[in-house]
């Protein structure tokens, strides 16, 4: 099912439509409290004999905690509930809870916290249900005491799982910005949508894994919100309905031919990485354009793909003369990568722009550029208005930066409205490269790819994702959703890599031979569990 991004206001609007439906709010809060206490005895492993705190806030998202610690006292947890701030003098959640045995503690009453220290010193998980997405407020007085407090006894304890429901007590669900008191979560489980305030950071470096869960919305509501809200929240179902055909009567051509120009003496293994992972999301064909010193090496290493040697210039870096071998062969393939490992200097900016923009006989061929690609671009005048092809662009931040003018402090702080510009202003599909990516259409819609992942700062990781892009527009995707399922194809390796090795010595080529088992996930996921 389709999951979208949403605002305060518009998660807001989708519980009143759900009341005019007939699923009232207390319904949707006994179901999103009883979906965190699923995932949290998953996380955990059990209930039964753990020790949990649950810190309960005054408002809806302490009465989600309040359902959650019922639930998991039921399964025989040992729950503590905390009360942060005051519960309503007549609170049914609270009566409910104190039914099941659940030992109940206010703040009010805990002179210096210390109730508060020995309990997270003891227990087995803290649960984070203090303030949800409602009206965001700085952390003073009691509230940023109690996250101060769970924050420094975390940090001695570092294996001590923080869980947040909906998202972290001090960031705003809106815009991300975070108390600097705000608590450090492990994992967020947004309820139903996730808030632009976990998608955008800081907020998002506050909320560790981020977990959708359902919690019960009319199928009429949902299906509502799918077709008017903007921003998807990109997930396995919606990679599913992307995955390109692979029927029986196939054949290498079926499944498209990439050309890839890439490559510079001091950057082979760019060009090698680019080629393995186009092979590895399916495309039938891969042609490697790169420069005599690159094909030396990268022939050996890359013995399924098809080789192009270029003339190079005295650097080792493709001559611009090389755009004439390719435009001679462009006829034979069906999409085109081009930037990895490059180099940036006079002549592959010249050769970047008779390749692909107005003026130098381009080729119309769907085109992902990446890297050098992208700042070698950069350097040609109007060039967002002379690209001829449908383009997939790829920058990280600084090269996003350095293509719109901005400083990279200004793109990091509204990633989804740079992207968004980006793509309305260049016509053209955006693939913002960082924690949580952003993929931004020309014609409006975007995706964030859930992804905040350590492994993948190491280099060659982007040269893969631009080969799994190219492999996949070579089948036939449209540069967005070759973009969108690229990226998840990409992330969700990562995500595998680091599980099995952690974060931590990484390299990218530790990313490819997930790929197939990936996407073979995806189209049976009964039979993997997926």
């Amino acid at each position: 099912m389709t999951v979208k991004v949403v605002t305060v206001a518009e998660m807001q609007a989708l519980e009143g439509a759900s009341e005019s439906a007939g699923v009232s709010t207390d319904t949707l809060m006994e179901n999103a409290g009883l979906a965190c206490a699923h995932s949290t005895r998953q996380r955990m492993g059990g209930a039964a004999g753990r020790r949990i705190v649950v810190l309960v806030g005054p408002g809806n998202n302490g009465a989600d905690g309040l359902v959650l610690a019922r639930h998991l006292a039921r399964w025989g947890a040992d729950v503590f509930c905390y009360i942060v701030r005051g519960r309503p003098a007549d609170d049914p959640k609270m009566t409910d809870a104190l039914a099941y045995g659940i030992a109940v503690h206010d703040a009010a009453d805990d002179d210096g916290l210390s109730n508060l220290g020995d309990l997270l010193r003891r227990c087995d998980s803290v649960v984070d249900a203090i303030l949800g997405a409602g009206r965001y407020r700085p952390l003073d007085g009691l509230v940023g005491d109690v996250t101060s407090l769970v924050n420094e006894i975390r940090s001695g304890r570092p294996a001590l799982p923080v869980i947040a429901v909906d998202l972290p007590t001090g960031v705003n669900p809106d815009t991300g910005d975070a108390d600097p008191r705000t608590i450090i979560a492990d994992e967020t489980l947004a309820l139903c949508h996730p808030k632009y305030g976990i998608a955008n950071f800081p907020g998002a470096g506050f909320a560790g894994r981020i977990t959708v869960l359902g919690i019960g919305l009319p199928a009429e509501v949902s299906a509502a919100a799918n077709a008017d809200l903007p921003t998807e929240w990109m997930n396995s179902e919606s990679a599913r309905a992307l995955l390109p055909a692979r029927p029986l009567t196939a054949h290498k051509g079926t499944f498209g031919h990439l050309l890839i120009v890439a490559g510079s003496r001091n950057f082979v293994g760019a060009a090698v990485l680019a080629a393995r992972g186009a092979h590895r999301a399916g495309a039938g064909l891969v042609t490697l354009a790169a420069p005599e010193s690159v094909y030396r090496v990268a022939a050996s290493r890359l013995t399924e793909t098809i080789h192009l040697p270029l003339p190079e210039d005295a650097d080792g870096r493709i001559d611009p003369s090389a755009a004439d071998v390719i435009r001679q062969r462009i006829d034979n393939f069906s999409a085109l990568a081009v930037g990895c490992g490059m180099g940036w200097s006079t002549g592959t900016t010249t050769l970047m722009a008779r390749l692909l923009l107005r003026g130098g006989d381009a080729p119309l061929l769907p085109v992902v550029i990446d890297a050098d690609g992208l700042n070698n671009l950069s350097r040609c005048l109007n060039w967002e208005y002379r690209l001829r092809a449908s383009a997939v662009l790829t920058p990280h931040p600084g090269e996003m930066a350095t293509l719109t003018g901005m400083s990279t402090p200004q793109v990091q702080t509204d990633r989804i409205g740079a992207a968004s510009k980006s793509a309305a202003d260049w016509r053209q599909t955006v693939l913002l490269k960082g924690a949580h990516s952003i993929v931004a259409s020309p014609e409006g819609p975007g995706c964030i790819l859930p992804f905040a992942n350590p492994a993948l700062a190491a280099g060659g990781t982007g040269d893969v994702l631009t080969g799994i892009i190219g492999g996949l527009m070579a089948q036939g995707l449209a540069p967005y959703d070759a973009a969108r399922l690229g990226g998840f194809l990409h992330g969700t390796a990562a995500e595998q890599v680091r599980s099995e090795s952690g974060s931590a010595g990484v390299i990218a080529s530790d990313l490819l031979d997930r790929i197939p088992r990936i996407i073979a996930g995806l189209r049976n996921p009964e039979a993997t569990g997926g």
